[in-house]
């Protein structure tokens, strides 16, 4: 979202047609469409120096102004009690193994309610108490990121200074991370690098893209781990290590080379694999943060973690591999 205010945007005749929420949603930069009507419920939005409507239908020519984001209540993360699975853990950090299903923290559009229950965030605060503040209210301790369906390893800063530092060797691409991941078809290459820069699409904001310009730099590292050739079709398992942390960054590298992760519908993988007599699916990604390496933020000493696969992707993997 902008930082300056007013916005002022003409439409375009091509834009006749179009709701007033898809249109800015379309046109403000990082902005969902959420957000945008809870602008336009604020009268945040003015057409033609009049409050829109979330559904008004543009002609075409119109002035739209928008004044300012939407205000709301400070949303912070609260204490619940959530089986965790703590694989490393002292005064200064600690690394989970996050099972596939949880969400890492509630999203800045979550209200105190269902969305913002069951979180890795809320499983944190229960257990461990006390957690850096530098993400803030909504995201205590977190300093990277997993995917709500990926599983695996993230690490967790209990104080600020343990954040600074861990912060700073995520920027500085020190931290090793490796996943796997396994996709549809095969893979040509027996390993590669795969560098195109990330965006957020335009149109499906929860998605990314590698298809706009400008977008963010992305660096992915996979090396082929088995090609399979199954009854339910040909799979490729894969071992990937990544220098940058882009949202959806795997799962949309693999995808633009044209081989989704199995059971990443978002990113083009079917619903189910089909052979010519058999079908499976899988209700998540196949996709785990598998290992993880970085310096200790106070003693300096080098850690390394591992997590094997989850029983769900083993059990999928034996069974496509019968």
């Amino acid at each position: 979202m902008p930082e300056s205010f007013p916005i002022l945007i003409s439409v375009a005749p091509e834009d006749a047609g179009k709701r007033l929420d898809q249109f800015l949603t379309t046109r403000i930069e990082s902005v969902s469409r959420a957000r945008v009507q809870e602008m336009i419920a604020e009268s945040k939005v003015l057409v033609n120096d009049a409050p829109g409507k979330p559904s008004l239908k543009l002609r075409g020519g119109e002035r739209i102004s928008v004044l300012g984001e939407a205000q709301r209540p400070p949303l912070k993360a609260v204490a619940e009690d959530i089986p965790l699975d703590i694989v490393y853990e002292d005064n200064d950090l600690a690394v989970i193994n996050k099972p596939a299903g949880m969400m890492v923290h509630a999203g800045a559009g979550a209200t105190d309610d269902a969305r913002n229950r069951g979180t890795l965030v809320n499983a944190l605060l229960h257990h461990l108490g006390s957690l850096s503040g530098m993400g803030g209210e909504l995201r205590p301790g977190i300093v990277h990121r997993l995917d709500k369906e990926t599983s695996g390893l993230i690490v967790v800063a209990k104080n600020d200074d343990a954040h600074r530092k861990l912060s700073a060797q995520f920027a500085a691409r020190e931290v090793k991370k490796k996943y796997v991941a396994l996709v549809h078809g095969w893979v040509k290459k027996d390993s590669g690098t795969l560098a195109q820069s990330i965006s957020r699409d335009p149109v499906r904001r929860m998605k990314m893209t590698t298809r706009l310009e400008g977008g963010r730099t992305a660096v992915t590292h996979y090396r082929v781990a088995r090609r399979l050739d199954t009854k339910f079709g040909k799979f490729t398992l894969l071992d990937v290590k990544i220098d940058t942390g882009r949202t959806h960054q795997i799962r949309v590298h693999v995808a633009a080379m044209g081989h989704p992760v199995v059971g990443d519908t978002t990113y083009g993988a079917p619903k189910q694999a089909r052979g010519k007599s058999a079908v499976i699916g899988l209700p998540r990604n196949f996709l785990h943060s598998a290992e993880l390496e970085f310096r200790h933020p106070r003693t300096g000493e080098n850690i390394t973690l591992k997590s094997q696969l989850p029983e769900q992707l083993s059990d999928f993997l034996k069974k496509i591999d019968e």
